[in-house]
């Protein structure tokens, strides 16, 4: 359970803030919903409380568990993807919607991989764009660093 002022994670959406918790009848039948402020873009989502499993709806990640997190971005023992890129996309959006920052470590990883074979697509450029944008967030809320910083952090692994 969230009380109002937590912050959450919506899984694809990123870091929220949960705003209030509503009653709201809904075809006949009283349903609780939390009020989710996305941070980055102001977004509002009503998630049912009865769903929150069900969507992903999820705690942010403590700040002992960044150190895995790099280690993730940091493999490089990782088997080439000869897939065709929209497989690809589709793979990777499920792992993203999966909510786990684990996974989409692994997203951001492959895709900054794959980057230096070939050109990505401009779905693929997106999605780099959506995880990183994603994790830097997180990880700042986490560890309570300026954005900024986990940024540099996370090029500095890519070395550029």
């Amino acid at each position: 359970m969230f009380k109002v002022g937590d912050l959450a994670v919506y899984p694809a959406h990123g870091v929220g803030v949960i705003e209030s918790i509503e009653s709201k009848l809904v075809s006949g039948t009283r349903q609780d919903f939390y009020i989710m402020r996305i941070l980055d873009n102001e977004m509002i989502i009503m998630i049912p409380l009865n769903n929150v499993n069900n969507v992903g709806l999820r705690q942010v990640i403590d700040a002992n568990q960044v150190p895995k997190i790099f280690d993730i971005l940091k493999e490089r023992e990782i088997v080439p993807d000869n897939q065709t890129w929209n497989r690809r996309y589709r793979e990777y959006m499920e792992k993203i919607k999966t909510g786990s920052v684990f996974e989409l470590a692994e997203v951001l990883r492959d895709l900054f991989i794959l980057r230096e074979d070939k050109e990505l697509s401009f779905g693929e450029r997106k999605m780099l764009d959506t995880a990183r944008s994603l994790l830097v967030k997180e990880i700042s809320i986490a560890k309570e660093l300026d954005e900024s910083q986990v940024e540099k952090d996370i090029h500095n692994i890519f070395g550029f």
